[in-house]
């Protein structure tokens, strides 16, 4: 059986110590000459339609790798390109790895690269139209380079559907990593939404020259670990229309916000409510925690 692991430059091979899981880093930090070599010579060039940057830089790869602790877990990877995060999942022991690639040319890459490992299993399709329990089996975890455009309703998807993963290890964009970690102060919608689902923190910056084609903006690495569920789907979803209604206007005062937001309301429950849980009506919904937005969606109780 061919080995699953190869290094994308057929050269590198000859380098590689005795030991493959030692060596998949090493053959995969081929820089972005490398990387773009690579893609040439199998006619994969980078499609902007979906947000292709492939990670070229081995110290990052080994990052993300450590960061996922793979061994013996079940990773679902979105967006795997041309196998660099599959590989090293596979040679850091994963127990499976389900990715999911919506580009024909790519799948048919990574059926060939790793077709032969029933560790593998892909699937041809747009992540954003398929149901998360046809994709993996719990429990899980979700370790991906995201492709940027998506991050938002993927993030919406992974975290707000079952199965949810146990935790995840992502590559986004650095100024939505940043915003999803924020305190409050910077909160936004999608930074409650995160923060609600899971404890989440940033990782690391990764500037552009990490990947090729070097993207227009820096990324970062995020690590999260999924909490239990604290709301029933009902109340979750009254929780996420109180949350909207908020940031619809996120710098204006939230006591003016909710009343031009949610006018059946009406003033005099809203004022009670953000008094009832020590909010006061200056604040600007950008600087009102996770457990305040929980509190106060239980103090207004069900919208009209």
């Amino acid at each position: 059986m061919s080995d699953p692991y190869r290094a994308l430059d057929p050269g590198a091979s000859d380098r590689l110590g005795p030991d493959p899981g030692a060596g998949v880093l090493d053959a995969r930090h081929l820089g972005a000459e490398g990387v773009e070599r690579y893609l040439r010579r199998h006619g994969l060039g980078a499609s902007k339609r979906y947000s292709q940057n492939h990670l070229v830089d081995g110290e990052v790869l080994e990052a993300i790798v450590e960061a996922a602790a793979p061994a013996g877990r079940s990773v679902l990877e979105i967006g795997p390109g041309i196998g660099i995060l599959s590989g090293a999942l596979l040679a850091a022991a994963a127990a499976r790895v389900s990715a999911v690639e919506v580009d024909r040319r790519l799948a048919g890459h990574l059926q060939e690269r790793f077709g032969s490992d029933h560790r593998f299993v892909l699937t041809q399709t747009d992540v954003l139209d398929a149901d998360i329990a046809a994709l993996v089996e719990p429990p899980y975890d979700l370790v991906a380079n995201l492709p940027y455009h998506i991050t938002s309703p993927v993030l919406h998807q992974a975290l707000g559907e079952e199965p949810r993963p146990e935790r995840f290890v992502l590559m986004l964009q650095r100024e939505v990593a940043e915003r999803i970690t924020s305190p409050p102060g910077g909160m936004s919608y999608l930074s409650v939404f995160v923060q609600y689902h899971a404890d989440v923190s940033l990782l690391r910056i990764v500037p552009a020259s990490a990947f090729e084609p070097a993207p227009q903006v820096e990324s970062a690495v995020v690590v999260g670990e999924v909490r239990p569920r604290r709301l029933s789907a009902g109340e979750e979803e009254e929780l996420w229309r109180l949350v909207q209604a908020g940031f619809r206007e996120r710098r204006k005062m939230i006591h003016n916000v909710l009343l031009r937001q949610l006018p059946n309301v009406g003033r005099e429950r809203i004022t009670a409510a953000l008094s009832a849980v020590g909010i006061a009506p200056d604040r600007r919904p950008q600087t009102v925690s996770v457990d305040e937005w929980l509190a106060l969606s239980r103090a207004i109780g069900p919208l009209p």
